[in-house]
């Protein structure tokens, strides 16, 4: 079986292939000091109750924008997968797609693999928005190319700096408070980062789509994306497994086997 780490900035994700389909998917905060014995023990209660272990697996592929993390998730790998890892990024490992922008080596990991994981599921062109630590809208074209995008602040990075500029602006629950205009401080700030969110996206989209002049299906994937589902039209598809299928696809392309 396979194992899929994708580390962003806030939390890591862990997922098991067993070449039929996902066994399991995890999540933990990312840590780039935590070691790979630190790690072991958590993976396997967690794959226990899952019905399955280490021994189970023979492969490993990781994706990374966090550089320190990997020298403990490559002996993770090492030393209980009894695999060396595929590392997206390193020489010899392809993505299977052209970097279509300015200046490639720039492109987060992350991104790259959302890329991959949509052309896979959706075909192109497709604009992917990935909610985490930033905000991401990244453009996949009609043949699987990465074509840029934009980055912004994530909503909890707003959040946190509302709540870390302003004395006495509290730190909030994200959610619908059921109206625009709020009523007090906390409704007032849910509205403005619920609802402000949503005309951001729906706004986004619709320039991007107008600048690129054809027409595109929107994906939504990470962590917060599932606070908006179904509020609005904008997004076509909620993918909470795009990275990892992302991952399982460059995987296969470079001939990994499991």
């Amino acid at each position: 079986m396979l194992l899929a780490i994708d580390v962003g900035n806030t939390n890591t994700k862990f997922a098991v292939h067993d070449g039929a389909g996902w066994r399991a998917q995890w999540r933990a905060s990312t840590d780039s000091s935590r070691t790979a014995d630190e790690y072991a023990p958590w993976l396997a209660q967690l794959m226990d109750l899952g019905g399955f272990g280490f021994d189970e697996l023979n492969a490993c592929i990781v994706s990374t924008v966090v550089p320190q993390a990997l020298f403990n998730l490559r002996n993770l790998s090492r030393r209980y997968v009894g695999a060396e890892p595929m590392v997206v990024g390193e020489p010899g490992v392809s993505l299977g797609i052209e970097v279509r922008i300015d200046k490639p080596s720039e492109a987060g990991a992350d991104r790259l693999v959302n890329a991959v994981g949509a052309f896979v599921e959706y075909g192109g062109p497709t604009i992917v928005i990935d909610s985490g630590t930033a905000t991401t809208f990244d453009i996949v074209g009609v043949d699987g190319a990465f074509e840029g995008g934009i980055i912004l602040p994530g909503i909890n990075l707003s959040l946190q700096a509302l709540h870390d500029a302003a004395a006495r602006l509290p730190r909030v629950e994200i959610r619908d408070p059921g109206r625009v205009i709020g009523r007090d401080t906390v409704s007032a700030m849910q509205a403005g980062i619920y609802w402000g969110s949503i005309e951001m996206i729906e706004g986004l989209c619709r320039r991007i789509r107008t600048e690129y002049g054809k027409p595109m299906k929107t994906i939504a994937t990470g962590g917060v994306a599932a606070i908006f589902e179904g509020a609005f039209p904008a997004i076509d598809h909620f993918d909470q497994d795009l990275t990892s299928r992302g991952l399982l696809e460059i995987f296969k392309r470079n001939g990994g086997v499991f």
